[in-house]
């Protein structure tokens, strides 16, 4: 279906509803899952696009104009506003916390939403229709594949142990045959009548959905006092 060039009330009627289904499916998985970008989000920048690209298409000037004219015409300049104005909101639900960056697939999802807005405004609704359908099946399906993919992850644990030069190499061994390496940072001794704090970084590469290595706490907590395990870094969608 291409751009009529004075859409009626119906098409524009038609335009507005399937952006609000399209942006409000693509919505509720952002939502259900606890991210900023949920439901109400998705729908305002979705008809926010779509009424752009209306907009755009009723302004249209076809008086004395013939069609093979419309292609040297600055029409995208709104359309292009938008997505420059999306750019902002998407940069403001990007955080990052050291190692930890959250936020960059509920940014992408906007720009996804509000491009999709852009193309059922514009009366493209096949091809709104099919990219619709091809980001659920990026939010929902690929989400089943990405958490089984093995990725890189690092955390700092805190011991007590006597020596460090010791307990270093100690701590290597006896982790090692789980898939897990350790690497010496410091050594704190707050009482000279109780063992040292020493600071090592974990590393190991495991699927999202294998949870938290319960293994390694429980080994290590076996030989020696776990003060503390804090993970650097991890998925976070």
């Amino acid at each position: 279906m291409s751009m009529p060039l004075h859409p009626t009330w119906e098409d524009i009627a038609l335009r507005l509803i399937i952006t609000m289904i399209a942006s409000a499916i693509i919505g509720f998985d952002r939502g259900a899952r606890g991210h900023a970008a949920g439901l109400r989000t998705t729908i305002l920048v979705g008809l926010a696009a779509s009424v752009a690209m209306i907009q755009a298409n009723i302004l249209l000037s076809v008086g004395g104009k013939t069609a093979a004219s419309f292609g040297v015409m600055d029409l995208m300049r709104l359309p292009l506003g938008i997505l420059t104005g999306v750019g902002f909101i998407g940069g403001g639900t990007i955080l990052r916390r050291g190692d930890l960056v959250s936020g960059v697939t509920t940014a992408a999802t906007l720009w996804a939403t509000t491009v999709i807005g852009l193309c059922l405004g514009g009366g493209q609704l096949k091809l709104g229709i099919a990219a619709t359908a091809l980001a659920i099946v990026t939010l929902w399906s690929l989400k089943w594949i990405e958490v089984r993919i093995p990725r890189a992850q690092r955390a700092v644990l805190v011991i007590k142990a006597a020596s460090a030069s010791s307990s270093a190499r100690e701590l290597a061994d006896l982790i090692g045959p789980l898939g897990y390496s350790a690497q010496f940072h410091r050594e704190r001794l707050i009482d000279e009548a109780q063992p040292a704090r020493l600071w090592f970084e974990i590393e190991w590469r495991r699927p999202e959905f294998a949870g938290p290595p319960w293994d390694l706490l429980k080994l290590v907590n076996e030989h020696y006092p776990v003060v503390s395990f804090e993970l650097m870094s991890q998925a976070n969608r």
